[in-house]
């Protein structure tokens, strides 16, 4: 049997609150506490700071602190890759006058093909080239630069 389940005697044992009887006895309950008056929150002015807040910084005269000076945007630069990097390798292969095959790319680098394409993608837009690639008629893709 469930032992959270009521039986019949203790369903009749219960009594039934009416709506006045319960609203009675929280007005009974909330009489009886103490009042109690909310914290004050303390003014900005007056208030002190944390232990290892930051300091704010000082003026001469009593006036607004200065803010720190602007930085200029950093300029964009054509980023060339490293000699020895991957991509500096296949951007070697593909500005030859011959084109470089897929294959050829990928086992220069050991890339799968999906990271040669996406490499392509970004170094076209990054270093302003335009990359060409067409297919031969065996189905595989040669790419090279466009001049």
């Amino acid at each position: 049997m469930n032992r959270h389940a009521q039986t019949s005697a203790e369903k009749d044992t219960r009594t039934i609150m009416t709506h006045t009887e319960t609203h009675d006895t929280a007005a009974r309950v909330a009489a009886l506490a103490a009042p109690v008056a909310p914290a004050q929150a303390s003014a900005k002015n007056g208030a002190s700071p944390k232990k290892g807040a930051r300091q704010r910084q000082k003026t001469a005269a009593g006036g607004k602190a200065k803010s720190a000076p602007k930085r200029k945007p950093k300029v964009a630069k054509a980023a060339t890759p490293r000699a020895e990097s991957k991509g500096a390798q296949i951007l070697a292969l593909i500005g030859r006058s011959q084109a470089a095959t897929m294959a050829a790319i990928q086992k220069t680098t050991g890339w799968l093909a999906q990271s040669v394409r996406g490499f392509l993608s970004t170094a076209a837009k990054k270093h302003s080239l335009q990359i060409e690639f067409t297919k031969t008629e065996g189905g595989d893709r040669v790419y090279q630069i466009k001049n």
